[in-house]
C-alpha cells in the first residue's frame, strides 16, 4: 500500500491538468503579436519619408538660391513671391529661414526612418512635426496678413509640414501606453509655442534690432544717401563696417554699400574700390568728400544735406 501511494504521489504531482495554462500562454502570445506588429512596418512609413524628402528638395533648393544671391524660378522681385523671399522674414540669425527647414525636413527623414523599428521614436518626430508646422503657421500668417503678398513655394512647404504632422499623428503606435495623447501632446504644443513666440519677439526686434521693423528716419536717411550718389566702402571682415551698419538697424540693406573684397580678404579687390583709392574700412564718399572710420548717424545726416520734418517728410 505504502509503495502505491507514494507510486500515485509522484503521478500525481506530475501531471499537468488539462487545459491549466492555456489562458495565459494564449495572452502572452497575443501581446507579443501586437509587440511585433507594432515595431513591424506601417503603412505610412513611406508616406512620412516621401514627405520629409519632399521637404528636403524644396529647402534645398531655396537654401541654394538664397546663398548664391539668385531668385527661384519663377519668382522675380517685382512678384508676390519674391516680396515674401526678400522679405526680413527670409533670414534668420544670419541663414535663410529656408535653411533652418532644411533641417528640420533632415531631422524629420532621420525620426520617420527609425520609426519603423523603433516606435520609440515616434514622440519626438512629433514634436519636430508640430514645430515645423506651428512655425510655418507663423511665417503663413506674417506673409499673407503683414507682407500681404504669398510664395508657392513657401506654400508648398506650409502643406508638406501639415501633411507630416497629420499623418504622424494617425501613425502614433497605439500599443504602447506611453504614447496616449495625454503623455505625448503637452510636449509638441508646448515646445512649438514656445519657438514661435521666440520667433515673433526676434522679428519684432527686441532681441536684434536688425530683425524688426524698420524706424522711418533709419529707413529715409539710407535711401537718401543712395539717391545723392554717396557710397559706403567696406570689407565683410572689417568689424567696423558691421558696427556701421548697424547703426541703421533693420535699414542697413537699403545702405549704398560696396563690398570691396568680394573674392576673399587676399583676392582681387572690387573694381570700384580700387578706382577711388579705397585702402582703409569703411570709407564713405559723400558729395565728392572721403571719410574714414565709423561715422554716427546724425553726422551723415548733415555730411549729405538730410533733413527730416515733424511729420516726417524728407527734404535734401
Amino acid at each position: 500500500m505504502s509503495r502505491k501511494r507514494r507510486r500515485s504521489g509522484k503521478q500525481g504531482t506530475g501531471d499537468k491538468i488539462p487545459g491549466a495554462g492555456h489562458g495565459a500562454d494564449a495572452r502572452a502570445a497575443e501581446g507579443r503579436g501586437k509587440v511585433a506588429r507594432g515595431r513591424g512596418p506601417h503603412p505610412l512609413d513611406n508616406w512620412l519619408f516621401g514627405l520629409a524628402l519632399a521637404g528636403i528638395a524644396l529647402t534645398s533648393y531655396l537654401t541654394f538660391t538664397a546663398w548664391f544671391g539668385e531668385s527661384p524660378a519663377y519668382c522675380g522681385a517685382d512678384s508676390e513671391c519674391g516680396l515674401v523671399q526678400q522679405s526680413r522674414w527670409s533670414t534668420l540669425l544670419g541663414v535663410p529661414i529656408a535653411f533652418w527647414g532644411l533641417l528640420t525636413y533632415a531631422l524629420l527623414a532621420r525620426l520617420v526612418w527609425r520609426l519603423r523599428t523603433r516606435p520609440s521614436s515616434w514622440r519626438l518626430a512629433l514634436t519636430v512635426a508640430t514645430i515645423g508646422a506651428g512655425v510655418s503657421w507663423y511665417l503663413t500668417a506674417v506673409s499673407v496678413f503683414v507682407i500681404e503678398a504669398t510664395c508657392f513655394y513657401c506654400l508648398t512647404s506650409f502643406g508638406i509640414a501639415n501633411a507630416l504632422l497629420v499623418l504622424l499623428a494617425v501613425r502614433r503606435p497605439t500599443h504602447m501606453l506611453e504614447h496616449a495623447w495625454t503623455n505625448s501632446l503637452p510636449v509638441p504644443i508646448g515646445s512649438a509655442a514656445v519657438i514661435v513666440f521666440a520667433l515673433f519677439l526676434h522679428f519684432s526686434g527686441l532681441f536684434d534690432p536688425a530683425a524688426g521693423p524698420e524706424k522711418p528716419y533709419l529707413k529715409a536717411l539710407a535711401i537718401h544717401l543712395r539717391d545723392t550718389g554717396a557710397r559706403f566702402y567696406g570689407a565683410y571682415w572689417c568689424p567696423v563696417c558691421q558696427q556701421q551698419k548697424a547703426l541703421f538697424e533693420a535699414s542697413a540693406d537699403r545702405l549704398p554699400y560696396v563690398e570691396c573684397t568680394p573674392n576673399g580678404r587676399n583676392g582681387v579687390h572690387n573694381f570700384a574700390c580700387v578706382a577711388n583709392e579705397i585702402k582703409d574700412y569703411p570709407t564713405w564718399i559723400i558729395d565728392g568728400r572721403r571719410y574714414t572710420g565709423m561715422i554716427p548717424v546724425a553726422e551723415l545726416a548733415s555730411m549729405s544735406r538730410f533733413e527730416w520734418t515733424a511729420d516726417g517728410a524728407r527734404k535734401e
